[in-house]
């Protein structure tokens, strides 16, 4: 006869884990539901206040409150609570969708709703349900996850085609764009269609240019 399973065994683990999952999905669901759709700011966690791109990430948070727009980050410090900061003091709404890791900050001071979850991919599904447009400031790998994440939905016609609008300096950009059109466009891996889908926006004004242009409402 068999030796009986531990108490442990996974396959008990992974069945009680689908039931979090699910209350995951569920708050966040009726949380985000009660807000209109976002535009969703991405950027580092290592910027530091009266850095150029802290303060160009408050300006943004503000041009967006102004504008009506509600403003989505992940929460976190750095260009996330700039544009939350900015979003927050111009009497917008002002949402952190954080994410629960061993060595992560509170969440920011300047969030009028807050939402905290374990598992990134149940995050990730509330980013883009919930966001009529994604803007992508400089930031580290989890800021470009975001980025191609985004862009692999909308080329395969998971999601509507919202504007992934890239912001900040040249010397961020320009070296990733240019390996994008070189080593993909032209071997024939994406279309220049596929490309088409990132929008470089140098001014704020531009930013809220092409948030006016998504067909998503």
């Amino acid at each position: 006869m068999a030796d009986s399973l531990p108490e442990d065994d996974f396959t008990t683990e992974d069945t009680w884990r689908v039931f979090r999952i699910m209350a995951e999905f569920v708050e966040g669901f009726e949380t985000l539901s009660r807000v209109p759709r976002a535009v969703t700011v991405f950027g580092s966690a290592r910027t530091s206040p009266g850095d150029p791109e802290y303060v160009q990430a408050e300006e943004l948070g503000r041009a967006l409150a102004k504008a009506g727009h509600a403003v989505i980050t992940g929460g976190g410090p750095g260009t996330m609570e700039a544009v939350n900061k900015g979003a927050r003091e111009t009497g917008g709404e002002s949402i952190g969708v954080c994410i629960e890791l061993p060595r992560e900050e509170k969440p920011n001071p300047y969030l009028t709703r807050v939402i905290s979850f374990r598992y990134f991919f149940v995050r990730k599904v509330m980013f883009v349900k919930y966001s009529k447009a994604f803007v992508i400031l400089p930031g580290g790998f989890g800021t470009l996850d975001e980025l191609f994440e985004s862009i692999t939905l909308i080329q395969t016609r998971k999601v509507p085609p919202f504007p992934v609008i890239l912001v900040g300096e040249d010397a961020y950009w320009d070296g990733l764009l240019s390996w994008l059109r070189g080593a993909l466009v032209e071997t024939g891996k994406i279309s220049s269609q596929d490309l088409a889908v990132l929008k470089r926006a140098r001014t704020t004004a531009e930013v809220l240019s092409f948030v006016e242009e998504s067909p998503v409402t």
